[in-house]
């Protein structure tokens, strides 16, 4: 039997991720009749099938999921394998996938990206933007190598970094009771609705975490799917939210029936790095996150 190549393993992983072809070939930067060409080269070195397609998507048969939960572990080992020799020789250089989560990502990356480029030309930076249960389920897999979100994460078998903190601060409409302030108070929140963004990102708990430290608990909420979502519902008099700091000028500035307020004392996050704790490349991801938190300070 001809051996399957690691390639098709991979391609038969991410259409199992992604129950499509198509989004499985955008996944893994190739066509999709080239994808499909070699998951039929897969399946007929194996002799089985290992996918049904039909209508309605792609369906994994019972011998496919056999096979993707081995192929799994065998690119978690080649990984693993490349990885070490690369940490062997302390460089960063090679694929490194890193996973950011939404409420970062557009606003530390662009400086970060730059300085990365030019101090590490030979690094190849592939990027996924997820929420942050989503990003360590993925990193546990071997599918990321390493993390940029907030921390702290407290999961078994990862290493964390932090990088710096980041205030929070009150975005409210124009004509709000405490528009008037120059800086208002943390119990001020109470009674107060929010506008938070909608389960599962970490933004939304750590604005509870504050407002419960305030006693602002319990209030009305409104959801939104997206920061800047989140600051026009303000604007429309929805309610008030927290913000980073760093997205403020991007994000409420440009809003103009959207005010920020300084708070007293200030909430705030820690954004930083994670990897695996059996990663030989630590050393290197510690580099990393000096180069992201100098790009930060100079933005």
């Amino acid at each position: 039997m001809n051996q399957p190549t690691l390639q098709q393993l991979r391609y038969a992983v991410a259409v199992a991720d992604e129950r499509n072809f198509g989004r499985a070939a955008a996944l893994c930067f190739v066509s999709q009749p080239a994808l499909s060409s070699q998951i039929r080269e897969l399946e007929g070195r194996l002799r089985v099938q290992l996918f049904e397609r039909g209508p309605r998507g792609v369906l994994v048969t019972p011998a496919g999921a056999e096979v993707v939960s081995r192929a799994r572990r065998i690119l978690h080992d080649v990984d693993a394998l490349c990885e070490a020799a690369v940490g062997a020789g302390d460089v960063l250089s090679g694929p490194l996938r890193l996973g950011v989560i939404p409420t970062v990502a557009p606003y530390v990356l662009p400086a970060a990206l730059h300085a990365v480029a030019e101090t590490y030309p030979s690094l190849e930076l592939y990027l996924r933007e997820d929420r942050t249960d989503d990003l360590v389920a993925q990193l546990q897999s071997g599918d990321l190598d390493l993390l940029l979100l907030a921390l702290p994460l407290d999961r078994s078998g990862v290493t964390e970094l932090p990088l710096y903190d980041e205030a929070f601060r009150l975005a409210m409409p124009h004509d709000h009771r405490l528009a008037g302030r120059r800086r208002c108070s943390t119990a001020d929140l109470v009674g107060e609705r929010l506008v938070l963004l909608e389960d599962g990102h970490c933004l939304r708990d750590q604005a509870l975490a504050v407002c419960s430290t305030a006693g602002a608990v319990g209030g009305a909420e409104v959801q939104g799917t997206s920061l800047p979502t989140v600051v026009q519902m303000v604007g429309a008099g929805l309610g008030v939210t927290l913000l980073p700091e760093m997205t403020v000028e991007r994000e409420a500035r440009p809003v103009r029936n959207v005010v920020v307020r300084d708070l007293h004392p200030a909430p705030t996050r820690t954004i930083g790095l994670a990897w695996r704790s059996s990663s030989a490349r630590g050393d290197a991801y510690r580099r990393l996150g000096e180069l992201i938190a100098s790009a930060r300070r100079g933005r």
